[in-house]
């Protein structure tokens, strides 16, 4: 019997903190489905299909057979139940994660008792890395290289500079 884990997330954009988060949940089970959530509570800057996209490109090589994707929405329970996981990863960085993770941990055990979270914490370099830290450096022309992938870097880049010229046009009278 293998033992599967999801890794659950919106991953807007997919970080370095991530995928060093992806990579140890990997040492630890046979099988690591990453949960990319539809993000209905987020107003997200990449779609499903990118977030999905990135992540892969930044696989390790090790890692990859071991892992796959699966965009989903609802709840997470359910999600696990339906991949066959025994677990949930979820990083933790700082204290305040541990909170909020606690108690969705229990939310999640009184649900489905059987579903256990693991915690894992990422390297000390990754500790202060957050997505949505990263997307506001990036809209403010900050460097995110030391946070992201280059693959990561150059789309959020990209992105930036699409979201600035509509913004920029919308202001505009005829």
């Amino acid at each position: 019997m293998k033992r599967v884990a999801v890794f659950p997330g919106t991953f807007d954009p997919v970080t370095l903190g991530h995928l060093d988060v992806l990579e140890r949940a990997v040492r630890l089970f046979d099988r690591v489905v990453v949960g990319v959530a539809a993000g209905h509570h987020k107003s997200t800057l990449f779609s499903l299909d990118e977030r999905i996209e990135m992540f892969r490109e930044n696989l390790s090589e090790v890692s990859a057979p071991r892992v796959r994707f699966v965009a989903f929405d609802g709840l997470l329970v359910d999600f696990a139940k339906e991949t066959g996981a025994i677990a949930v990863v979820r990083g933790i960085r700082t204290v305040r994660d541990y909170e909020y993770e606690l108690q969705m941990a229990q939310l999640n055990r009184t649900m489905s008792p059987e579903l256990e979270t693991v915690f894992l914490v990422p390297a000390e370099k990754y500790a202060s890395v957050q997505s949505s830290r990263v997307r506001e450096i990036a809209r403010y022309g900050g460097k995110v290289r030391a946070f992201v992938p280059r693959t990561v870097e150059r789309r959020l880049r990209k992105a930036m500079r699409t979201k600035k010229g509509v913004s920029a046009g919308e202001g505009k009278k005829a």
